[in-house]
């Protein structure tokens, strides 16, 4: 077998490889039904402590409702986009109506800034409803947990500006280190 052959039987088959992501995605499109699953149950909770009047964690419970919104829409955007940009298109979506504007522009870049930015969303939930909790309880502190929180928060915002900086940067400079023309 010649070194031309062998590299194009070997580059065909590192090229069909990329569907071995494709039982990935399946796999999020199941969670995401777990979500919705959650989401149910959540909701029943909620609309239970209004029947009976309770107040109390209503706000808390509304919180945990967004919190597992952003979560679907961050599973969404990730089978879309990676399986677009790393399996195949997805042509079924390609002539329909409700196929999301953003459905097959957002490249591995724009993926990145998307999946921080729900991170940094949903964590902001979650410090969101350590300091209702804070608020409702004269006698609570600040603990270790709300602390991580605060950290990973912050982690978390530092990385998604440092994402977009790189990406401002990677956008100016041309592949050889030329200035990119606008």
């Amino acid at each position: 077998m010649s070194q031309n052959r062998f590299s194009t039987i070997l580059e065909k088959g590192l090229f069909a490889s990329r569907w071995l992501l494709a039982p990935l995605y399946v796999g999020l499109a199941i969670a995401l039904v777990l979500v919705l699953w959650r989401f149910g149950e959540a909701f029943i909770k909620l609309a239970a402590s209004m029947v009976s009047g309770e107040d109390h964690g209503f706000v808390l419970e509304l919180l945990a409702l967004l919190d597992l919104v952003l979560l679907a829409n961050l599973i969404l955007i990730v089978i879309f986009a990676g399986y677009e940009n790393f399996v195949s298109k997805i042509d079924a979506a390609k002539e329909n109506v409700d196929r999301p504007h953003w459905m097959g522009t957002i490249d591995f870049s724009g993926l990145k800034l998307k999946l921080i930015g729900s991170l940094v969303a949903i964590s902001v939930i979650e410090l969101l409803k350590d300091f209702i909790h804070l608020g409702e309880d004269p006698s609570a502190k600040i603990g270790d947990g709300t602390i991580w929180r605060i950290v990973i928060h912050l982690v978390f915002m530092l990385s998604g500006l440092t994402f977009a900086v790189m990406d401002f940067v990677a956008s100016k400079i041309a592949p050889h280190g030329e200035a990119a023309t606008p």
